[in-house]
């Protein structure tokens, strides 16, 4: 604000529109068009630097032996630490995932430190929230390692982190695109899986059973 901004997100938008390239999407198009067009660079990049896999594959080795997983996502963050933990539950037995906050937060860290977790997947995103970064700190402090995806390598997520993953969000509409990190998260998941690939078939055909046997499916 004393630069004469409005707040963060002001200077965050202007200096994104300076380090962003002109768009590439078609004369004409309409703003939700550029956006999802962004989206497919954003994708298009992430795939090319998979092509080292060697971040992805250390941050799975970490979190695979990991009994039980935590896995914290707050604000923004809290769905995509919700659907990473929905399927990572039918291929590891204990996945714990932190996506609300206040003071029983720290509680919960204690507790799957006490029940033997050495690792945590930690997802940040803009605008960062103060407490997941508390969180991470703390987590350090107890003697995990740390995954992080988070939207940039100096995002300040990382500064704690073991293995930083990398996925960038969309600004073009009102509200972040969350495609990237999403992408990202399923990516280290298959690694998970990768990882250990006995026990994961395992875990995934006693499930197959117990859903035929439960009729929790209609296809």
């Amino acid at each position: 604000m004393a630069l004469g901004y409005a707040g963060y997100p002001a200077l965050r938008r202007e200096l994104r529109a300076l380090a962003s390239p002109p768009d590439a999407g078609g004369e004409g198009e309409n703003a939700m068009q550029r956006a999802l067009r962004a989206e497919t660079r954003h994708l298009e990049r992430m795939a090319d630097e998979l092509g080292e896999l060697s971040a992805v594959e250390r941050a799975a080795g970490l979190l695979a032996g990991s009994r039980p997983l935590p896995v914290l996502g707050l604000r923004a963050a809290g769905a995509l630490a919700g659907y990473f933990g929905y399927f990572a539950a039918k291929v590891l037995p204990d996945v714990r995932v932190f996506d609300g906050g206040g003071t029983a937060l720290l509680d919960r860290l204690d507790q799957v430190v006490a029940a033997g977790a050495t690792s945590m997947l930690a997802i940040v995103l803009p605008r960062y929230p103060r407490e997941a970064l508390e969180v991470i700190r703390e987590a350090r402090r107890l003697g995990l390692a740390l995954v992080v995806i988070t939207d940039s390598a100096v995002s300040p997520a990382a500064e704690a982190a073991d293995v930083v993953l990398p996925a960038p969000v969309g600004t073009q509409l009102v509200f972040d695109l969350h495609t990237g990190p999403m992408a990202m998260a399923m990516v280290l998941l298959q690694a998970v899986c990768d990882a250990a690939p006995e026990p994961v078939q395992r875990r995934l055909e006693e499930f197959e059973a117990t859903a035929a046997r439960r009729h929790i499916f209609e296809a």
